[in-house]
């Protein structure tokens, strides 16, 4: 048996006397997630009591009223200063769905306007927008159509419509966060995001939100995937302390009037120009499709890492990477040796480590001698015992004092040779 309440309910949608519900409040949620009904009303009602309840607001009906705000999933707040009383419901599921009534009661019949609730899964969307870019810098453009350009605009990660406003990294009203900026061109209708210092950890899916306020907000999905940043080329380039280097710099065929950079720095992120000190000078040539490089005079702190490109935005293929190591050239000569000293310069982590050569030709040139003396006296020694084996000399026998002093030049010969201070002779080599 109905109660008096439905029994009212009904002969008010029969006789039409239910004069408020001339509109239909439409409201779309999404699954698992929240949704929020605002229901308004006439001045003068803002002491009665406000509610929520479904179908045919039975008293088994009413889900939530101004009385008892707060009831499991529901809750209920009334703004008299606006007079718009605010209804939540949180965890939606599709039994949730359906038809609703804000309810105002009044002695004699309520005020009803009628609500219908439409939920949606919490993902977007058909169609997805992919980006490749490298690390370093990107702009995602995100287009809305013209009568929403004065609604807020705002990108989140992931692929919740649900909580992509919350969870912004940026929006129209900041326009700038960290590493993130936000420009809206309402003219072409298009706002596009910025996001400078791109690593392969910025990859993933985003979402270009427009908010509207009765209805859900409106997504653009893009899928960004960050590569690793390379270079068109790589280069390794040895120059000597005190002389001149020239280093060649290509660049694509379609940047040939773009503005030429030289800097140096161990990353493109930190890199310094340095064309404007004067041992530097930088000339195009754009039929080559390079640009020079020239160094008129190097020094030990210009060994590092050098970039050399045409588009100051960075944008992978426009650049090259040189990694220069300086040479120290040092000759030093003393008697009867030379020390040739080759340093690598600073900055070194890609050429071999710095090696020192020294030549000393001086010790071949006295191991040439000891041979040579040692032959000599041998010989001396062979054609002693041939005329000691002679009865009769054809030739008359040399003086004492002739033969102490050959003895005494071998002696001159042993202390010339042997007793230098880089050499020791053994006592073989003489007899």
């Amino acid at each position: 048996m109905w109660s008096l309440h439905n029994l009212l309910f009904t002969l008010c949608i029969v006789l039409r006397c239910v004069t408020t519900a001339v509109e239909v409040i439409h409201v779309t949620g999404y699954l698992g997630s929240m949704v929020k009904v605002f229901c308004s009303y006439d001045e003068g009602y803002e002491s009665y009591e406000k509610y929520l309840c479904k179908n045919d607001c039975g008293s088994y009906d009413v889900l939530i009223t101004t009385s008892n705000p707060v009831i499991n999933k529901y809750g209920i707040h009334d703004d008299k200063t606006t007079r718009i009383f605010t209804t939540t419901i949180s965890d939606l599921h599709s039994v949730d769905a359906g038809q609703y009534w804000c309810g105002v009661t009044r002695t004699g019949s309520d005020i009803y306007t009628e609500v219908k609730l439409e939920l949606v899964r919490d993902n977007c969307c058909d169609t997805v927008t992919k980006i490749q870019s490298y690390e370093g810098y990107e702009s995602i453009s995100c287009p809305y159509e013209s009568q929403y350009q004065n609604s807020l605009k705002y990108i989140c990660r992931g692929n919740r419509p649900s909580t992509c406003l919350q969870q912004a990294l940026i929006t129209s009203d900041t326009k700038s966060n960290g590493r993130f900026t936000l420009d809206d061109d309402k003219v072409s209708g298009t706002f596009t995001v910025n996001i400078n210092n791109l690593t392969q950890n910025d990859s993933g899916s985003y979402l270009c939100g427009v908010h509207r306020n009765s209805k859900l907000d409106i997504f653009t999905y893009v899928e960004l995937e960050v590569q690793e940043w390379c270079c068109l080329n790589s280069i390794k380039i040895n120059g000597t302390v005190g002389h001149p280097l020239t280093l060649w710099c290509p660049y694509p065929a379609q940047n040939w009037d773009y503005k030429k950079l030289f800097c140096k720095g161990d990353h493109r992120n930190n890199c310094t120009n340095v064309t404007s000190q004067r041992r530097f000078t930088l000339q195009d040539d754009a039929y080559s499709n390079s640009f020079l490089v020239r160094i008129t005079e190097l020094e030990a702190a210009d060994a590092g890492t050098y970039w050399c490109g045409s588009d100051s935005q960075w944008r992978v293929g426009n650049y090259t990477k040189i990694q220069l190591s300086v040479v120290f050239l040092q000759h030093t000569t003393t008697e009867n040796f030379t020390t040739i000293l080759e340093i690598v310069g600073p900055n070194s982590t890609d050429v071999p480590d710095a090696t020192v050569y020294v030549v000393f030709a001086a010790r071949s040139v006295l191991l040439l001698l000891l041979l040579c003396a040692l032959v000599i006296v041998h010989k001396y020694k062979y054609y002693k015992l041939k005329e000691a084996e002679v009865p009769i000399s054809r030739h008359p026998p040399k003086a004492a004092e002739e033969e102490e002093l050959s003895a005494a030049d071998v002696q001159k010969l042993k202390s010339i040779v042997c007793h230098k201070p880089y050499y020791k002779c053994p006592p073989l080599f003489f007899a």
